[in-house]
């Protein structure tokens, strides 16, 4: 018999959606969207807790280190998402942040369930990565139960790295975990589905990880992302927009050629403009201010 699941919260029935089969399409599509007002709620009280994990982790990463998500079935596929999305939004190294899920990138596509109740099912990837002390992992597991999380919990810290659990059910730390986060969404209107607004809940929090994650390592102006490359049409525009930003001067057609002058970096190029500078010399005035655009623009 398999462990009786019964006492965690993304496992109990919803009080509200009993019947939910015989809504009107409109009433199900508001049913849900009022369910999911849970979300920013949960994720707001779990703020302080997701805020020591940040700060936890960006020495390790100034260090070195890599950010490793982990889960099985959506929990797998939300982690493997947000790490695949760093590269393009930061231009950020694409072994900085790496997502791990049970079963291996064929459950990205099909489901590899069976796989979640292997506590070491994780091992390999480990070794094939060589875990070490200036690494990080974040384990999610909707439920907080899964033994595949659980199990990387426990052999990341063995390992010497940090350790944190996002979970969506109120449970107490596993051995091994240095920062729990809890998501206390609850109840899904389809019982048991934490594809849902645990998953909305768990993205909103990976996305808070890594874009802060970045921003602190220097890759975030204010509000804008100036450190992404311009490679296909829509971000050679938004690039364009930005230069423009930092010297209203520009008409689009210098800013272009600026742009492209700078090998499509918009960083670089901020740099070459407003401190006038070859692109040489401002690569090299980045560099000696660790790639931080607000310090290489107030040193100069």
């Amino acid at each position: 018999m398999p462990p009786d699941r019964g006492h965690v919260a993304t496992e109990q029935r919803h009080p509200h959606s009993g019947d939910f089969d015989l809504l009107a399409t409109l009433e199900q599509v508001q049913a849900m969207a009022k369910d999911h007002s849970v979300v920013h709620e949960a994720v707001a009280k779990a703020s302080p807790a997701i805020a020591a994990f940040v700060d936890a982790l960006v020495p390790r990463i100034r260090a070195g280190g890599r950010l490793f998500y982990c889960g099985a079935g959506t929990s797998g596929r939300l982690g493997v998402l947000d790490a695949s999305e760093c590269p393009p939004t930061f231009c950020s190294d694409p072994g900085q942040v790496i997502g791990l899920i049970a079963g291996g990138d064929l459950a990205l596509r099909k489901s590899s369930e069976r796989r979640e109740d292997e506590f070491d099912g994780i091992a390999a990837e480990f070794d094939a990565h060589k875990l070490g002390a200036n690494d990080a992992l974040l384990a999610i597991a909707a439920g907080g139960t899964t033994p595949y999380a659980i199990g990387a919990i426990s052999l990341a810290k063995n390992l010497g790295a940090l350790t944190g659990f996002l979970v969506c059910s109120p449970r107490e730390k596993p051995s091994g975990c240095d920062h729990l986060i809890v998501l206390e969404t609850g109840p899904e209107m389809l019982t048991g589905s934490t594809r849902l607004k645990a998953g909305s809940a768990t993205k909103l929090v990976l996305n808070c990880v890594t874009t802060i994650l970045f921003t602190k390592l220097g890759k975030v102006h204010g509000n804008l992302m100036v450190d992404l490359a311009a490679t296909n049409d829509k971000l050679v525009d938004r690039a364009i927009r930005t230069l423009r930003m930092f010297d209203p001067s520009l008409d689009r057609d210098c800013a272009s050629k600026l742009l492209h002058s700078s090998g499509g970096r918009v960083k670089t190029a901020i740099v070459m403009r407003v401190c006038e500078l070859s692109r040489a010399d401002a690569e090299l005035h980045l560099a000696k201010n660790d790639w931080n655009l607000r310090r290489s623009l107030d040193a100069s």
